[in-house]
């Protein structure tokens, strides 16, 4: 992960609402389909409709912060589910305590 990508990443308002979203899904989302939300993540359209914006904007803004490392996919059938990942979210705050 480099800060830089991070940091591009996290420059936009919907951007960080997702992941303030993600970081406590069960209280910003229903369960698609028995999904446990905890566990596997939050469906593409669940985000989609939160955002009230087009789907192709919301996976634009979801592959961002994936490439950036701060998020990851699990894809199951047509579907693909987002949760953050805590660890990389962790080393980013800890590269900024450190390096900042």
């Amino acid at each position: 992960m480099k800060p830089i990508d991070v940091f591009k990443a996290l420059s936009n308002e919907s951007r960080i609402q997702i992941l303030q979203w993600l970081k406590e899904p069960d209280l910003h989302f229903t369960p698609h389909e028995g999904i446990d939300m905890t566990e596997t993540g939050v469906c593409v359209s669940q985000i989609t409709d939160k955002l009230n914006m087009t789907q192709s904007t919301a996976s634009q803004y979801l592959s961002i912060l994936q490439r950036a490392g701060l998020i990851s996919t699990k894809r199951i059938g047509k579907f693909t589910y987002y949760q953050r990942d805590e660890e990389a979210i962790l080393n980013m705050a800890e590269y900024m305590k450190q390096e900042m």
